[in-house]
């Protein structure tokens, strides 16, 4: 059982960019924090259902990076960050990537060809950031083994149109929906 995530989740205070209801959340915006205890809970269930059996764990900047650290640090698996900054190192891969409030390009160094990947993020929205990240991983020759959210909030319709889009399932600790200006925990 996921209190503490469930709990915060349904207490999360809503924004709106422009059409698009932001929930601020600790584990999606580190704010107000991040409560240990609520991270453990996440690092925890995460590795309760997920696929440790690769060689890296690979995260989303910004706020898959808390989650990645706390795994990795449990397991003994190295992380990597897809970054958003370019370091022009060799192999270098650049991903476009579109959300539900803005586009911007992630950066991917360090992967290569053969590597079995497990995948860890805070948050499933629209798929934008999942969708170029996995297709962008596979043309590097990775293994995507698992990929695990903490907090989905794209709807039954669309998850399901981003798991047939990326070919596999997606695994999430919590499912929410905005209504009526709260967050409802399904």
């Amino acid at each position: 059982m996921m209190a503490l995530l469930e709990d915060s989740l349904k207490a999360a205070p809503i924004v709106k960019k422009g059409e698009y209801n932001y929930v601020i959340h600790p584990i999606t915006d580190g704010v107000p924090a991040i409560d240990p205890a609520l991270l453990e809970e996440v690092r925890d269930r995460m590795l309760a259902v997920g696929n440790f059996q690769c060689d890296r764990i690979i995260t989303a900047e910004a706020m898959g990076i808390p989650i990645a650290s706390a795994i990795s640090l449990k397991t003994g698996i190295p992380f990597s960050i897809i970054r958003k900054r370019s370091y022009g190192l060799p192999g270098e891969k650049e991903v476009e990537q579109h959300t539900g409030y803005s586009s911007s390009r992630l950066y991917i160094n360090g992967v290569e060809e053969g590597m079995r990947l497990t995948l860890v993020d805070d948050v499933l929205s629209t798929g934008g950031t999942l969708i170029a990240t996995v297709k962008a991983l596979r043309e590097m020759g990775a293994e995507i083994t698992d990929i695990i959210i903490a907090v989905e909030k794209s709807g039954a319709e669309r998850f399901a149109e981003i798991e047939r889009e990326i070919g596999m399932k997606v695994k999430v600790l919590a499912r929410i929906s905005v209504e009526n200006g709260e967050v409802r925990v399904l």
